[in-house]
């Protein structure tokens, strides 16, 4: 059982409540064990209907993040980008060299995380973290912040990536987290509101970057810090806070947690979610251990563990990185789905993964003793069911694997989940029992996501297309077009118009 105290943790203007720590429990805020189980016992929960007044407000749109749009219809299956041959493009702008924040659509504009490499403002020089805000209707440039990295050694290769944040709209407020750790609050119109240092008030040190989209639950932010190890592989802070929900309205510290603390494997570049069961709001917080981790909204108590990777290799075993979770966890229908991988292009990662769906209604440590969901051996655990693995026997031609590493997260619809591979691959399952429908080779990376809308599937690559299917169990591209450049973003859907950024360029689609 865990429970919270207060440590020693850095005094600041925004000093912590509470911090909620493994190796130090407090049984004077333990939660019952029996409450736990009144409390998560129920029916499930009913399926994502999307994002509130059609817009797209933070990654994944709600706060099951999972990458499904059921509102708008009559979506474009055909554009084309092609200077004199352009079909469907309502209009484009003008990003950085590199766009992975976003885009994310809230109150009559559209946020994009980009770098500085075609500056906006002639003033603002080098590299830079910058976000971006565009006028819905016509594309037009309203704003941006722009963000130095810290003058330190440890950022030096993610700095050319520019801002990695999807912001979090809320109302006439949006929330992002930069390169530097740094939690920002601002405006709608660009003027920040309140700023905190995790690096500075909470001792975080995070691997290369951090890059957490953040996620709003009533008045509470909620973010992963991003704290991680260094060039040596040990934890550089291990009791810096891996967790942390901030108040939305101040900026200060509410609650915050060290469960994975020196377990951390590489970075922290996962988001959280929010999942309801029985009425009660969850936190999802996948953690740099690969273990997933339910806590109580309000307090940040631990409800569940789940280990996602029960048979890793041994921490003196260097022939590989293990699998952990760089994509965002997908809550639907009272269990969770989360794809393994490791950070992207890494050069020691394992040569397949898994794809896992969990059970969040149970408490405890939850976790298997294996990967294999028919294995007598896990038992009680909530392990519903995994695909993935090595294929055996091996076979002579084609894939040893059944599922690779992914930084993708899961759109879920019908009762069917779409998830894609880091080295190009999608995959159709069902939900409920994980068997395979069918996988599609796309011969390119895919850094984005799978996006459902209006009933097609949409999914850009590396090699700069974005490809469309037909939600189903059988597989049928209707189209494959051809972006000019590369897309490691999702495709996004607003009122009837398609957002596609390539690594230069946002793109509105529509039809007539």
């Amino acid at each position: 059982m865990i429970g919270c105290g207060r440590n020693d943790a850095p005094t600041s203007t925004n000093a912590p409540a509470c911090t909620v720590s493994e190796s130090q429990p407090a049984p004077c805020c333990e939660i019952d064990r029996n409450q736990l189980v009144a409390m998560l016992a129920g029916a499930p929960a009913p399926a994502n209907i999307g994002p509130p007044n059609g817009d797209w407000p933070m990654f994944g749109g709600t706060p099951e993040r999972n990458m499904v749009n059921v509102v708008d219809r009559n979506i474009p299956a055909e554009w084309s980008v092609e200077d004199g041959k352009r079909k469907n493009i309502r209009w484009d702008a003008l990003l950085g060299s590199k766009a992975y924040g976003g885009p994310v659509i809230g109150d009559g504009k559209i946020f994009v995380g980009t770098n500085n490499q075609n500056p906006r403002d002639p003033m603002v020089k080098g590299t830079r973290a910058v976000l971006m805000a565009f006028n819905e209707a016509d594309g037009k440039f309203l704003w941006q912040i722009t963000h130095d990295y810290p003058a330190d050694d440890l950022f030096k290769e993610a700095m050319p990536y520019g801002l990695f944040s999807a912001p979090a709209v809320d109302g006439k407020r949006l929330y992002y987290v930069t390169p530097g750790c740094e939690v920002v609050c601002a405006d709608t119109g660009g003027k920040i509101q309140w700023r905190f240092d995790m690096m500075k008030d909470l001792k975080v040190v995070p691997y290369h970057t951090a890059n957490c989209s953040p996620l709003i639950a009533g008045d509470l932010l909620l973010l992963v810090t991003g704290n991680g190890t260094g060039e040596d592989g040990k934890v550089v802070s291990p009791k810096a806070p891996s967790f942390v929900a901030l108040n939305k309205n101040t900026g200060k510290v509410v609650w915050q947690s060290d469960l994975p603390s020196a377990g951390t494997i590489e970075g922290q570049w996962s988001n959280p979610a929010l999942a309801k069961v029985n009425g009660k709001d969850i936190a999802i917080f996948p953690g740099g251990d690969a273990y997933l981790y339910g806590l109580e909204l309000a307090s940040g108590k631990m409800i569940w563990k789940f280990n996602c990777q029960p048979e890793r290799a041994a921490k003196d075993d260097d022939r590989y990185t293990p699998n952990y979770m760089v994509a965002t966890p997908v809550v639907y229908d009272n269990k969770v789905y989360i794809g393994l991988g490791v950070f992207p292009e890494h050069y020691a990662g394992p040569p397949f993964s898994h794809l896992l769906c969990v059970d969040i209604t149970k408490i405890g440590d939850v976790s298997p003793k294996t990967l294999n969901h028919k294995d007598a051996k896990n038992n009680g655990s909530a392990l519903v069911w995994s695909y993935g693995g090595k294929i055996d026997p091996v076979p002579k031609r084609g894939r040893r694997v059944l599922f690779g590493r992914t930084i993708s997260t899961c759109a879920i619809h019908d009762g069917l989940v779409y998830i894609a591979e880091e080295h190009g691959y999608m995959h159709c399952l069902d939900a409920k029992t994980g068997q395979k429908y069918w996988d599609y080779d796309f011969k390119a990376g895919i850094w984005g996501s799978p996006y459902y809308v209006d009933g097609k599937v949409y999914i850009g690559t590396e090699d700069g297309e974005v490809v469309i299917f037909k939600h189903g169990k059988k597989q049928h591209v209707l189209a494959k077009i051809d972006m000019g450049e590369t897309v490691h973003s999702t495709p996004v859907v607003v009122r009837g118009v398609l957002y596609v950024a390539t690594k230069s360029k946002l793109y509105a689609i529509a039809g007539n």
